[in-house]
């Protein structure tokens, strides 16, 4: 599968995805206008192995709904994602069984050296 999770919106997002250069036979969801199904979610945590590696502690509601003072568990995690998609940490990239998660440099540059090396 070659697939990628991202907002439209997203100007972090939008440059990555121009920086990887990707080949037509990739998907791209937007997750604001094409919500993320159960089937997808669990699909990429049996990739990472867990929903809270899927979930960004930087979203605004997080800090609004006060859940860093709130003790989280996996279906928590899985809860907020599927309720909301600023809780997905983007861009999610799948690429075959391998899923680059993040925006952060190395995710980046690991997910581009992993695509370019295997196209």
């Amino acid at each position: 599968m070659k697939k990628v999770y991202y907002l439209k919106t997203c100007s972090t997002c939008s440059r990555i995805l121009k920086e990887l250069n990707l080949s037509s036979d990739f998907i791209l969801q937007d997750i604001k206008t094409e919500e993320i199904t159960v089937k997808q979610l669990e699909d990429m945590k049996h990739l990472t192995g867990s929903y809270e590696a899927l979930f960004s502690k930087k979203a605004k509601l997080y800090k609004e709904m006060d859940l860093k003072n709130q003790r989280l568990a996996e279906r928590d995690f899985k809860h907020y994602i599927l309720h909301h998609y600023t809780f997905l940490s983007r861009p999610v990239i799948i690429f075959g069984n391998q899923i680059f998660i993040g925006n952060s440099k190395k995710v980046v540059e690991n997910a581009k050296h992993v695509i370019q090396n295997n196209s």
